[in-house]
């Protein structure tokens, strides 16, 4: 695998390293400066509104610009966002805080599409390699993220860990500094007076739908569990130390895999390991449903992360093999909007759910999901069968 793709996989360990710092620190700065409790979360809202909001202008300005100059101005965004809830921590100003949180996420927004980028740096014959080798940055951010969260407290003396925006910041210029030396393809060099096909068009393509729901589904079940489990696991007695040890098995779980999903997937197809990082997701269900000891959380949240690893590498893979190079942007922009609006609903959505419909059902409910992707690829493989003896 060459250099580039490498560099791209460290970039998305950086970007990883800092959603995971973000994580561990917005709700508790919430609960410290919200006027009210009811606005604790909004921040944390507000970060995912920006992601959503930024991955149709992101692909589009990296269409006509070019991946080094739109992923640029993502980690630009991420500085700005970064530097104005350190001013916002000094003045304990939480509107100001909240519209940090808006711009940090649509910086997250643009590095949503560092993958894609490694599938334009590298030979097409390794394709399926260099969008699992991007997403195996992942493994440093389940250590690093963490950890940097830990030791940032110490740094302050103020309580509202202003030390972990300044962290952010080092971790989005080092960022910004890796992509000017990876060598990109020009920008629609070749097709720049190539008009791109309608929308409507773009979606009838073969797989490109199924593809889609593949990552959505494979992102909205893999944030639903894995957002309600700490929840869970404390209203089951267990503290939050134990909480946080199964959640890091679990990004342990979606990352680590990344190092050969791009060969079984070379070796068994892309759908097949749709269908089995579905199969994993089943197991996960039926061990939450079964108990609620600590073993029940650990084995089936790796499960849940080996299951999301396989799903949504694999629907990458067969997505960016449906589309024409003419129709990129709108093809990514439309694909990375639906999977980051499931992301956004289903982490609103999941602790309201886990505390009103409780944890088993919960898992009960995302089943149909699930299975109704099995089916579509099922029957999918069966009619590709039908007509090739037609």
């Amino acid at each position: 695998m060459n250099r580039n793709v490498w560099l791209l996989s460290l970039c998305q360990a950086l970007l990883m390293t800092g959603n995971i710092l973000l994580i561990s620190v917005i709700a508790l700065i919430g609960k410290q400066i919200a006027p009210s409790s009811s606005l604790i979360t909004l921040p944390v809202a507000l970060q995912f509104l920006g992601l959503m909001s930024a991955t149709i202008p992101a692909s589009l300005i990296m269409g006509k610009l070019g991946r080094r100059l739109g992923f640029s101005v993502g980690n630009i965004i991420g500085v700005i966002g970064a530097s104005l809830a350190t001013y916002a921590l000094t003045l304990q100003n939480f509107s100001l805080f909240c519209a940090s949180t808006f711009l940090l996420g649509v910086g997250i927004g643009f590095g949503t599409l560092y993958r894609f980028a490694a599938i334009e740096v590298c030979d097409e014959s390794v394709r399926h390699r260099a969008i699992s080798i991007s997403m195996a940055g992942g493994v440093v951010a389940a250590v690093l993220g963490p950890n940097l969260a830990v030791y940032s407290q110490n740094w302050s003396t103020d309580g509202l860990y202003t030390s972990a925006f300044a962290v952010l910041i080092v971790l989005y210029i080092t960022a910004l500094i890796l992509l000017q030396t990876i060598r990109f393809p020009a920008a629609h060099t070749q097709n720049i007076h190539v008009k791109s096909d309608p929308l409507k068009i773009i979606v009838r393509r073969p797989n490109f739908m199924i593809a889609v729901l593949a990552a959505m589904v494979a992102y909205a079940v893999m944030n639903i569990l894995m957002t309600a489990t700490p929840l869970a696991m404390i209203g089951c007695g267990f503290d939050f130390t134990r909480a946080a040890g199964v959640i890091e098995w679990h990004v342990l779980g979606m990352f680590v895999p990344a190092f050969f999903t791009g060969r079984l997937i070379e070796q068994f197809g892309a759908k097949k390991m749709i269908i089995a990082g579905s199969m994993l997701f089943i197991v996960c269900i039926a061990i939450n449903r079964h108990g609620v000891s600590i073993w029940h959380f650990s084995i089936a949240l790796i499960l849940l992360g080996v299951g999301w690893n396989f799903m949504f590498i694999a629907a990458t893979s067969l997505f960016s093999q449906s589309y024409e190079v003419k129709n990129k942007s709108k093809a990514q922009a439309f694909n990375e909007f639906l999977v980051f609006s499931c992301v956004t609903v289903t982490a609103l959505l999941s602790g309201w759910l886990e505390s009103t419909v409780g944890w088993q059902n919960l898992n009960l409910y995302v089943l149909p999901f699930v299975l109704l992707v099995i089916a579509i690829f099922i029957l999918n493989a069966n009619s590709k069968q039908q007509s090739e003896w037609a």
